[in-house]
C-alpha cells in the first residue's frame, strides 16, 4: 500500500525552525518527483518545494534562503527544513509524490499521485 506520512509540524515563534519529514511506505522515492505543498485557511494549496528523482530542486521564490529540501534515501524520506518562519508561513503542509524522469520538476498540485495527511505549522507569537 502506497502511503506517505508527514511529521514535525507544530506552533512556533515567529524566526524559529521547524524540520517536517515525509515518510514512504510501499514504494521508493528514489523514482519520484517529491514537492511540499502548503494551504492556508480560505487560500489555495501553493507550491513550496520540491525534489526531483535526481535531486534537483525547486523553491517558490517568496521562500528561497529560507526553506531547504533533501533526501534521506536509506529512511525512504525527505524533509523540510524551514527557518526564520512568519506567521504568513501558518498552514497545514502537505507533501506528495509523482512517478518522475530525472530532472523533471513538477510544481502544480494536480500533477501528483499520492498525498500525506498533511501537518499543521502554526508561526505565533
Amino acid at each position: 500500500q502506497v502511503q506517505l506520512v508527514e511529521s514535525g509540524g507544530g506552533s512556533v515563534q515567529p524566526g524559529g525552525s521547524l524540520r517536517l519529514a515525509c515518510a514512504a511506505s510501499g514504494f521508493t522515492l528514489d523514482y519520484y518527483a517529491i514537492g511540499w505543498f502548503r494551504q492556508a485557511p480560505g487560500k489555495e494549496r501553493e507550491g513550496v518545494s520540491v525534489s526531483s528523482s535526481d535531486g534537483s530542486t525547486y523553491y517558490a521564490d517568496s521562500l528561497k534562503g529560507r526553506f531547504t529540501i533533501s533526501r534521506d534515501k536509506a529512511k525512504n524520506t525527505v524533509y523540510l527544513q524551514m527557518t526564520r518562519l512568519k506567521p504568513e508561513d501558518t498552514a497545514v503542509y502537505y507533501c506528495a509524490a509523482v512517478l518522475a524522469e530525472p530532472h523533471t520538476i513538477v510544481v502544480v498540485p494536480t500533477g501528483y499521485d499520492y498525498w500525506g495527511q498533511g501537518t499543521q505549522v502554526t508561526v505565533s507569537s
